[in-house]
């Protein structure tokens, strides 16, 4: 099946003057830093299409998760995967490599009239540079490389959603990000993850933290590091859920507020500044507990709020290869 969002793809590749079937004049395309807010159509051809496809010049866009569901009274899609393409123009300053990039993205949008009418998406930047042979940050602790797809390889859910299903699913993911809310400050354990999380749960996390597996896989490598160092951190808003049998997205912009006074979180001192982060879920329930969850999370915006700019940091670090 071609979703909406498949054929807008198909048609900016083809032409960027057909695409008014699918998407409204005044779309307003959240995108990841440094691209970040566009209010138009003309702004999102020309400040996230036109690097795209320059970059990527026989660019494909290859979703493994995308799930449909009414928000509030709203038509709301959700998803990841990679645009794929060979690498043959510098994308945003990062440099070609003429190999094939694999440029993960995560995605909320909102639909009006069977149009595009409020895109959010999170590109990870991050991992192109890595893949380009830079990293201006530390090492992730979790694995790099490409994220997969849902084990059971059933994630694009173009059929009717079973709607006790999506309920059970979406009741699970708010208990346990009420369970998230109770860490008391000193130990992890006051979380009670067991009673959410499969043992052997899959967190495929963006550059810079990586993939986790197991509740001390997810404790070790992310949880802990994050917590501590946003020790008021609080979800504030969300842009929507959706909801399809047993596949739940959940993200805002911004999604959660928190202040860096502690440093660990990506080997970065505090700043002591009230950040405001970008973050998307997609989780896949298994039974009675969760399996899988797909994070993004904008880590270059973060770093911009605390004063770094992760894009000149890699041109140091490649002007310095070149020295």
């Amino acid at each position: 099946m071609t979703t909406l969002l498949d054929k807008f793809y198909q048609q900016l590749k083809s032409s960027t003057d057909s695409i008014d079937d699918y998407i409204t004049e005044d779309v307003q395309w959240h995108a990841s830093s440094p691209i970040n807010n566009l209010h138009n159509k003309a702004q999102m051809l020309s400040q996230f299409w036109q690097p795209l496809i320059t970059a990527l010049p026989d660019l494909e866009r290859k979703p493994f998760i995308h799930l449909e569901s009414q928000y509030e009274g709203e038509q709301w899609a959700a998803g990841t995967g990679y645009f794929i393409g060979t690498f043959t123009q510098d994308l945003l300053g990062i440099p070609a490599t003429n190999r094939t990039l694999y440029l993960r993205y995560t995605e909320l949008v909102k639909f009006k009239n069977e149009k595009i009418k409020t895109c959010y998406i999170i590109v990870d930047f991050l991992d192109a540079m890595n893949q380009a042979g830079v990293n201006p940050l530390r090492n992730s602790l979790g694995h790099d490389g490409l994220v997969m797809p849902p084990t059971t390889m059933d994630g694009l859910c173009y059929g009717a959603s079973d709607d006790i299903e999506a309920k059970k699913s979406q009741q699970l993911i708010i208990d346990m990000l009420d369970e998230l809310g109770r860490f008391d400050g000193k130990s992890l354990q006051s979380m009670q993850l067991q009673n959410f999380w499969h043992d052997d749960f899959m967190w495929y996390g963006p550059a810079g933290i990586g993939t986790t597996r197991g509740i001390e896989g997810f404790r070790n490598n992310h949880q802990g590091p994050f917590v501590f160092s946003f020790p008021d951190r609080s979800v504030d808003h969300k842009a929507t859920l959706v909801a399809h049998n047993n596949y739940v997205a959940t993200g805002g912009w911004p999604h959660m507020h928190g202040t860096h006074s502690v440093g660990g979180w990506l080997g970065l001192p505090p700043c002591n500044k009230e950040l405001s982060l970008r973050v998307m879920d997609i989780w896949r329930r298994d039974g009675e507990l969760l399996k899988e969850n797909w994070v993004a999370i904008d880590i270059i915006d973060m770093c911009m709020q605390m004063g770094l700019d992760v894009f000149a940091m890699m041109k140091q670090q490649f002007a310095g290869k070149l020295d």
